[in-house]
């Protein structure tokens, strides 16, 4: 019952992602019922021939009877062909909507889903997992109508023939099947732990790739090689376990076809020396039996097919099964008074402690608020709950009074502009990445963006100016250049509500220089959240909130602030003291 109900659930998962392109499959499904029976006409045409040609001598036979089989011969080619094409149509189709579906789905997963899961895990379902479904497709599923239909036109060949004979040579088949499909089961754990082990070799090359200046830094380029040695001699072991599967399966099937063609030559030679069939009745029905047992083993292998595919379907499923990210179904166009955080808490879901605890916190329109605090007080967590990278565990933010969780998501970020101190850009044109958030901006929007975040300059003495490809992540760029290009793209998109983390630390003084010159540009008439790294800013800021263990602790200006002699005051002697020497020296 249990293995019946397998493979029902074998052929259902392959039904559902093959039923988009049924008029297709259709036509293969009829393409293969012609390429049966011609098989089952050649097994047939060789009783005539043997009769006619061999034993009664019939002169005429010796031309209709090549001449039939050549042409049957050019038939089956033309209409297998065409039946292969089809299929392997059909799984290239079903590889790149489903590459499609999973990359989309993936695409909208909440932010913590990402947090979960490695580049190179997501990259192996994508490419490598759903690369096993067009083999299933293109290959066993064509051989399933193929090969089984074939089976049948030949066995009714054989049964008219000598059903006696039929019977002896088929009924070691049960036996067969049965050690296929024991064997399937194995292939399907060792295919999943095979897809397993090519997604952690996919793991490494993407962090090898992404990491390769710390690599050679730290002089790793040994131990990774040592490490990559070892996880692909895995995968090659797991894959020769999957091999020696599929091939004590064709053993299987030759041990079997052996015996039973063993068993039919005996009896039925008897028979012929007996003169209880003719020698044409006997060698037409052993060509139908060797015909068959062909068609028998690649269905055994179909069998393995469709484990291995149900393996890629599994990992596949994991990843479609996760809940994207909730959208609301309201519409905000416009950000005229407020954010407000109402008693906000937050924690990760990895996380047993709270991130956030009881924010109340509201930001009128053109505020510049300052988050200031220790590494790990909550503040990137803060502006993140905004765009709803996560939403609050308890609590809600409201925007003009509406909930954030009721708005698209579109509607919402459509208001928001993000400068992070993690620079994201894309191997492409320094036209595109600027007009990455407003694809449709002219030449004109694009350049006068780049003037106003100081990037235009050095824009103009690349190679081919804002047709330059600045590689993967900005590469060719330097820190400065790349934090201005991200400062135009935000520009560009003119968001009302502004999320800044001031990364300018890390940059030489006259980089530092320009990329705040870019940010002053960018602030202006926006309100701005800004994760504080600079006392100018900590200085112009509308209230500087103090968060401490996930609690505002204080809050107020620059100088209220330090009356008070607290934590901000704490803060500021041991953040900014550096700076405010620098300034003081200047000066």
């Amino acid at each position: 019952m249990d293995r019946e109900k397998g493979i029902d659930s074998r052929l259902k998962s392959i039904i559902i992602l093959v039923k988009p392109y049924w008029p297709r499959i259709v036509l293969a499904v009829v393409l293969s019922l012609v390429v049966s029976s011609i098989n089952g006409a050649l097994a047939w045409l060789v009783k005539p021939a043997m009769n006619g040609i061999f034993i009664e001598k019939k002169r005429e036979y010796l031309l209709l009877i090549p001449l039939s089989v050549f042409l049957l011969y050019i038939i089956r080619g033309v209409f297998n062909f065409s039946h292969s094409y089809l299929m392997t149509s059909v799984g290239a189709k079903l590889v790149r909507d489903m590459r499609n579906r999973l990359y989309t789905h993936i695409t909208f997963l909440p932010l913590s889903k990402y947090n979960e899961r490695s580049t190179g895990l997501m990259l192996s379902r994508i490419i490598n997992d759903t690369g096993y479904l067009q083999k299933v497709v293109a290959h066993s599923v064509k051989d399933l109508f193929v090969e089984g239909t074939t089976v049948i036109a030949l066995s009714v060949v054989a049964f008219i023939r000598r059903w006696d004979l039929t019977l002896l040579s088929l009924m070691v088949l049960p036996f067969a099947f049965y050690g296929v499909g024991r064997l399937g089961k194995r292939l399907k754990k060792v295919t999943k732990e095979a897809q397993r082990k090519i997604s952690v070799i996919t793991e490494l090359l993407t962090e090898t790739f992404s990491g390769i200046k710390i690599i050679k830094v730290f002089g790793k380029e040994s131990a990774l090689i040592n490490l990559f040695k070892k996880r692909n001699q895995d995968y090659y072991r797991e894959n020769m376990r999957s091999t020696r599967i599929v091939e004590a399966t064709s053993l299987l099937m030759e041990f079997v076809g052996g015996l039973g063609i063993t068993f039919v030559i005996w009896y039925g030679g008897r028979l012929v020396v007996s003169g209880a069939i003719t020698p044409g009745d006997f060698f037409s029905f052993l060509a139908a039996i060797f015909m068959i047992y062909t068609p028998v083993k690649r269905l055994a292998k179909v069998h393995n097919g469709l484990q291995q595919a149900r393996a890629s379907i599994d990992r596949i499923n994991e990843f479609l099964v996760l809940e994207r990210e909730k959208d609301g179904d309201k519409e905000i166009e416009e950000f005229t008074r407020s954010i407000e955080y109402r008693d906000v808490s937050f924690r990760y879901p990895t996380s047993e402690t709270y991130a956030l605890r009881h924010i109340n916190l509201k930001i009128r329109k053109g505020d510049i608020i300052a988050l200031v605090g220790q590494s790990g007080a909550g503040k990137t967590t803060f502006v993140d709950l905004l765009p709803r990278f996560y939403d609050p565990t308890d609590g809600a933010i409201f925007i003009d009074d509406l909930d954030i969780r009721e708005l698209r998501i579109s509607s919402l970020r459509g208001l928001i502009g993000v400068v992070s101190q993690d620079v994201i850009l894309f191997n492409d044109t320094v036209r595109a990445n600027i007009a990455f958030g407003r694809p449709g901006a002219t030449e004109e929007e694009i350049q006068e963006a780049a003037k106003a975040a100081y990037a235009h300059e050095f824009i103009m003495e690349l190679p081919h100016g804002y047709d330059t490809m600045i590689g993967e992540r900005g590469v060719r760029l330097s820190g400065g250049q790349r934090q201005r290009l991200s400062i135009a793209r935000a520009i560009l998109k003119n968001p009302p509500i502004l999320i800044l983390d001031e990364a300018t630390s890390s940059l030489d003084t006259h980089a530092e220089m320009m990329v705040q010159k870019a940010l002053d540009s960018l602030m202006k008439n926006r309100t701005t959240i800004v994760i504080a790294h600079r006392l100018s800013t900590v200085r112009i800021a509308s209230k500087i909130i103090v968060l401490d263990h996930g609690m505002i602790v204080e809050q107020g200006t620059h100088e209220e602030l330090l009356k008070k002699n607290g934590v901000y005051k704490h803060l500021h002697e041991i953040q900014f003291s550096t700076e405010r020497e620098i300034l003081f020296d200047i000066k």
